[in-house]
């Protein structure tokens, strides 16, 4: 069965950085979308960044762009999230997310779907703090 497992997430101080992982297992096909997503106590659940695997693009949404870069290794089967320059308004839940995509732009909009509304399977989340 799939299973997402996220990790990296912590307490850390204003400007300071973590990354995330996210470790997919129990796929059946090869073009999946991977994204990341979190949520502040009160606060809709904001999409940041997605990627397909087996090389695609890497998708921001415009709040995010230039401080969090998404990446992935595909040999260990983990999309990582760098945040860089954390500010308090970043002390949020992160989880990964992932469902099938063909194709880059089916990715991008999946990233987009309100509240993640588009993906399928969701890891457990893993607390961000930034102080």
């Amino acid at each position: 069965h799939v299973q997402l497992v996220e990790s990296g997430g912590g307490s850390v101080q204003v400007g300071g950085s973590l990354r995330l992982s996210c470790k997919a297992s129990g796929f059946t096909y090869n073009r999946v979308c991977v994204a990341w997503f979190r949520q502040a106590p009160g606060k809709e659940r904001e999409g940041l960044a997605a990627i397909t695997t087996g090389g695609g693009n890497a998708h921001y949404v415009d709040s995010i762009k230039g401080r969090f870069t998404i990446s992935q290794d595909n040999a260990e089967n983990t999309v990582y999230l760098q945040m860089n320059s954390l500010q308090v308004d970043d002390t949020a839940m992160y989880s990964c997310a992932a469902d099938w995509a063909p194709s880059d732009p089916i990715c991008s909009g999946l990233l987009r779907h309100r509240g993640g509304g588009g993906f399928g399977y969701w890891g457990q989340g893993t607390q961000v703090t930034v102080s």
